[in-house]
């Protein structure tokens, strides 16, 4: 089997796949720290069980069922912040 790489491996930059593993990565803690088993957040949730595996293994989860992994982790708010800063596109648009 052939490996695949992921450029951020080489450089400091973010990729989708970088981006999805981390996620769950932050998600997989969040739901430890709320003492739930992979299997009592599904059944919070709603989501199945063998969808929050994968999301776990792989960050792959479609996103009705990641807002409602969300809502029964008490971080449904999290998605509000999304495509909320604006674009600059020159420096007369940045305001700190």
């Amino acid at each position: 089997m052939k490996r695949r790489f992921d450029i951020s491996e080489f450089v400091d930059t973010e990729t989708q796949q970088t981006v999805l593993e981390n996620l769950a990565a932050r998600a997989k803690e969040r739901r430890k720290e709320s003492g739930y088993s992979q299997r009592r957040l599904s059944d919070r949730s709603g989501v199945s069980f063998a969808s929050i595996r994968k999301f776990e293994a792989t960050g792959i989860i479609s996103l009705t069922s990641l807002l409602k992994i969300g809502q029964a982790l008490n971080c449904l708010a999290d998605f509000n912040e999304l495509f909320r800063n604006p674009v600059i596109t020159s420096v007369k648009d940045f305001k700190p």
